[in-house]
């Protein structure tokens, strides 16, 4: 992306639009920033960035939630995703970039249908912290390979039937622990280029003016509606993806 093209405009819309989601609603930057950057960067780039940019977004929350984490409930996901990272990191090295565009249109539309239409459901409460561990390892795996690194715990926080605020302790840390194994593996691989760099210094503006926008709204306008709009473009993004 040499000099201001559309391609560079496109990937700053994506960052400011996956900060502003993230600022407002605590997660979904990676979903709502590799709708567009797919188009335009390989796999190995996007999941590259999403964790990098995620590490800001996510590590500013966790910050402020310092005091309110529960190590108890947090191990078992991290002790998961330290086991499913390097997976998802190894076969994002060799994978087809066809296939992993579909893999994610098929996963927005499968999370975004389940969040609009979920069902009220009893909380799952077999399996304890193995089922934690399983749940964690997977998310490891999908964050090493696109990313996207809280979604398998923030829905299974959901059907553990967890109050809202103990859910955010839970899937915010888990999410900045796989993008911090992520980074570290797709380091030690040799995978960062000059290129990615360029690309994550060129749209930290635009992260960081998301980023804010999207606390300043929070709180401010009906959250109710605006997740049902972000849900129904999610969706959409991931039927393009699949065509």
């Amino acid at each position: 992306m040499d000099g201001f093209s559309p391609e560079l405009a496109l990937f700053l819309f994506a960052t400011f639009a996956g900060a502003l989601v993230a600022g407002l609603s605590g997660f979904a930057f990676g979903l709502v920033a590799a709708s567009i950057w797919l188009y335009i960067l390989n796999p190995l780039q996007t999941a590259t960035l999403i964790i990098a940019f995620g590490l800001i977004v996510q590590g500013y929350s966790v910050w402020k939630l310092r005091r309110a984490l529960d190590w108890k409930k947090l191990w078992p996901f991290v002790l998961g995703a330290a086991l499913g990272v390097p997976v998802g990191v190894t076969v994002l090295t060799w994978t087809n970039p066809a296939h992993v565009r579909m893999g994610i249109g098929a996963f927005l539309i499968v999370y975004s249908l389940y969040a609009l239409f979920r069902p009220a459901i009893k909380p799952v409460r077999a399996g304890g912290g193995a089922a934690d561990v399983g749940v964690g390892f997977l998310n490891g795996m999908l964050g090493g390979v696109t990313g996207l690194a809280g979604i398998f715990v923030t829905i299974w926080c959901g059907l553990r039937g967890w109050p809202r605020e103990v859910q955010r302790t839970v899937f915010q840390p888990v999410a900045v622990a796989t993008f911090l194994m992520g980074a570290l593996w797709i380091g030690a691989r040799g995978a960062i280029t000059p290129d990615t760099v360029k690309l994550f210094l060129i749209g930290l503006p635009a992260l960081f003016a998301g980023t804010c926008l999207g606390l300043k709204l929070f709180g401010r306008i009906d959250e109710a509606a605006f997740r049902k709009v972000v849900l129904g473009l999610l969706l959409l993004s991931g039927v393009v993806l699949m065509a």
